[in-house]
């Protein structure tokens, strides 16, 4: 995710709906008690699920043409069981339940929390193969306080569902640590058109809708789950090694965006020659027409507001880094996902790391000026936010609060700080080394840190300590004269 900061100069059937119950509600009898579960995240500690590992998601959406009007859906989870359970607890808050089935038989259900608590007929065993198929809606419209989920664009629809908002949406397992294949079906009335993550794999036209169906070739962390309905169109080009490059544009500013859009082929070739080979089977930029403040790396998609290409403000180099970073997201974050969220400094910053080299490179934009900068800021970042790899936890509501300058540009320095101590050859080898060591996967700050031990030949727990758990930032190597600011009071917790 690219937090940009930029001027602001604008301001399922009629019968099993009728039937269905909200899931924030009691659903349908269940024993007691059922109560909301979490894999005990830090930051996040009752969202995911212990207890079962996701294969794959198969996703049905059926969009009116309203986006203040929920969308009718049924959401199929195939899992493995990794112990025995009695309840299956899913991450879903914020639609209508009319039905689940386990294993094609009907299930009973409750809601605890934001945890959907299904209980099957009979218990599972640990090892069992199992298919959750839940029918529900999914309501565009967010609650008051909500943060992420559906976001309603001039002309229909996109995702935002970091961090961990995936459950707004759909039932899931929703945490980075739980990753599965997808496939994801959207229907919308005719002059829509709907593009998911990964590539298509059918279009049935009828008489008055279209149904897309989109699928991944590579496992995916829920909050990194993409639908686009809108008036759009879909421009193709190819990228390196032939890959399959496609853009989602509002069809009205189709040519106005295609001198952007025409620079991603080459913004892939350098990301290559930096930490190897593009990961996915696709890439492409979706311009929304909505007010996020955000730009977001949703695999093989990555979101973008129009505006940012549109803005006469924004300096030509700096928008070209931005496309950067969410570019560069696909390799960290995406390829290789936090395994928690406290981990998301590995996510953030890389991004901020490669967006700073590309401007030096390609702008003429100095990284050690930059970092000079951020090292300057250091401390106030971590008085407000906590070292890199501990930030503090987000505010009531607002799990977007997560994502601070010391995420950014302060992970971005300790990288900086890496580079300096153990050379510039031994850091590049370190990033290739790791992009491909945990490709699909998922993995933790102190993965990072043995590989980076390891390669380089030397005991760098020490450095890693200070660096990113710190509450003061260490000496910059190589950079004695080097200071930072006193921290600034801190204005509440975040």
């Amino acid at each position: 995710m690219a937090l940009t900061p930029r001027p602001r100069t604008r301001h399922v059937t009629t019968a099993l709906l009728a039937s269905a119950v909200s899931v924030c509600l009691l659903a349908a009898s269940a024993p007691s008690p059922a109560a909301p579960l979490g894999v005990g995240d830090r930051l996040f500690p009752q969202l995911g699920n212990p207890g079962y590992d996701v294969a794959s998601y198969d996703l049905a959406f059926t969009y009116s043409g309203s986006n203040s009007k929920p969308l009718t859906a049924v959401t199929t989870i195939d899992a493995v069981t990794t112990a025995a359970l009695e309840r299956i607890n899913l991450d879903f808050s914020h639609g209508t339940v009319g039905s689940v089935e386990v294993n094609g038989v009907p299930a009973a259900f409750t809601s605890a929390g934001d945890d959907l608590v299904v209980t099957p007929g009979e218990p599972l065993s640990e090892g069992s193969v199992v298919r959750i198929t839940v029918r529900h809606t999914s309501d565009p419209v967010p609650a008051e306080g909500q943060d992420g989920g559906w976001v309603r664009t001039k002309d229909g629809l996109a995702m935002a569902n970091q961090a961990d908002a995936a459950h707004l949406v759909f039932p899931s397992n929703d945490h980075p640590s739980d990753k599965a294949l997808f496939t994801i079906h959207i229907t919308a009335p005719e002059g829509y058109t709907a593009v998911a993550n990964g590539l298509p794999v059918g279009v049935d036209r009828g008489a008055r809708a279209t149904t897309w169906t989109y699928r991944t070739e590579h496992p995916m962390a829920t909050e990194l789950a993409q639908v686009s309905i809108g008036r759009s169109t879909v421009l193709h080009r190819t990228g390196p090694h032939g890959l399959p490059v496609r853009d989602v544009v509002p069809t009205k500013d189709r040519a106005k965006l295609e001198p952007w859009l025409a620079k991603t082929p080459g913004q892939i070739a350098w990301m290559e020659g930096k930490v190897g080979l593009y990961p996915f089977e696709t890439y492409g930029l979706l311009m929304a027409e909505a007010r996020t403040g955000f730009e977001l790396e949703t695999q093989t998609l990555s979101l973008f507001e129009k505006d940012l290409f549109t803005e006469p403000a924004y300096p030509k180099w700096y928008v070209e880094s931005i496309m950067v970073h969410e570019l560069s997201h696909q390799w960290f974050g995406d390829s290789v996902s936090p395994r928690a969220w406290s981990d998301l400094w590995l996510n953030e910053g890389h991004a901020t790391w490669y967006e700073a080299l590309y401007a030096e490179e390609k702008a003429q934009k100095p990284m050690e000026a930059r970092m000079k900068a951020a090292y300057r800021a250091s401390d106030t970042w971590r008085a407000a936010g906590g070292p890199p790899a501990a930030p503090r936890k987000p505010q009531p509501g607002q799990k977007i609060s997560i994502f601070r300058p010391n995420v950014y540009d302060g992970a971005a320095l300790a990288l900086y700080a890496l580079r300096e101590e153990i050379g510039h050859p031994a850091f590049e080898r370190l990033e290739r080394t790791w992009v491909a060591l945990h490709q699909d996967g998922t993995a933790t700050t102190e993965d990072f840190e043995d590989l980076a031990s390891s390669m380089s030949g030397r005991d760098l727990s020490g450095f890693f300590k200070g660096w990113l758990y710190g509450e003061k930032t260490p000496p910059m190597p190589g950079h004695p004269d080097w200071k930072s600011d006193a921290p600034r009071a801190r204005k509440g917790a975040r």
